[in-house]
C-alpha cells in the first residue's frame, strides 16, 4: 500500500497578526499627526479680585477729634467728664459737667458691634476720703436712651464684663451716634472729699 503524505495544516494567524499591525499603525499614525478634531468653547476671566474693608472710628467734640486709623487709638484731647475742677454736692440737676462726643465709622465695612467700656477709676488730691470715685456720679446718653447712670466704680465694674451697646454707626461716615456724658459729685460727698479728682480710661470698640 503507497502512503500518501498529508497537506500540512494552513496557518490562520497571519492574516489576523498583518491587520492588527495595520490597525495600531493607524492609530500611530493618527495620534501622531494630530489629524483628529474636535469643538471646543473657552473664557477667560482677566479680572478676578478682592480686597479687604476698613473699620476708622472717629470722635468729634468741638474743634478737637480723634480718629482710629491702626485699629487703636490713645486720645486725650477729649474729656469725658469735663475736667472740671469745683464741682461741689449736687443732686444732678446743677453744678454739672456736660460733655458730647459723636461717633462715626469714616471706613468702607459694615460694623456688627459698637461699645464702650470703662477701665478702673483712680482717685488723687490731698483730700482725706478713699472712695472719692464712688461719689462720683456719671449719667450716659445716647439720643433718647440713657445707657448708664450711676458712679464711676459701678461703671467700671459692670462694663468689665458686660461693655455697654451702643448704636452701631454706618459705613462711609453716613450717620453720627452721640453721646452725651453729665457728671456731678453726689450730693453725700462731706468735707473730706474736697481737693480730690477722678480719672477714668474709657475704650470705645467697633467690631465687623
Amino acid at each position: 500500500m503507497s502512503q500518501h503524505s498529508l497537506p500540512a495544516p494552513r496557518k490562520r494567524f497571519a492574516p489576523l497578526m498583518i491587520v492588527a499591525g495595520l490597525v495600531g499603525a493607524l492609530l500611530l499614525s493618527l495620534s501622531m499627526t494630530g489629524t483628529l478634531s474636535a469643538f471646543t468653547a473657552a473664557i477667560t476671566n482677566t479680572t478676578n479680585t478682592a480686597a479687604s474693608g476698613s473699620l476708622i472710628l472717629r470722635e468729634v467734640s468741638g474743634a478737637n477729634n480723634c480718629i482710629s486709623t491702626d485699629s487703636t487709638a490713645s486720645c486725650a484731647t477729649i474729656n469725658k467728664y469735663g475736667g472740671s475742677t469745683t464741682l461741689v454736692p449736687s443732686d444732678g440737676t446743677v453744678n454739672t459737667s456736660v460733655t458730647t462726643v459723636n461717633f462715626t465709622n469714616t471706613g468702607t465695612a459694615t460694623a456688627t458691634s459698637f461699645t464702650l467700656k470703662a477701665n478702673a477709676c483712680t482717685q488723687s488730691g490731698t483730700g482725706t476720703a478713699t472712695d472719692f470715685c464712688t461719689k462720683l456720679n456719671v449719667k450716659i446718653v445716647s439720643g433718647s436712651t440713657t445707657l448708664f447712670n450711676g458712679n464711676a466704680t459701678t461703671l467700671a465694674t459692670q462694663t468689665a464684663t458686660t461693655p455697654i451697646a451702643l448704636t452701631i454707626p454706618t459705613p462711609n461716615a453716613a450717620t453720627t451716634v452721640p453721646v452725651t456724658f453729665t457728671v456731678w459729685l453726689d450730693a453725700s460727698a462731706g468735707n473730706t472729699y474736697q481737693s480730690l479728682a477722678a480719672s477714668q480710661p474709657l475704650v470705645w470698640t467697633l467690631s465687623t
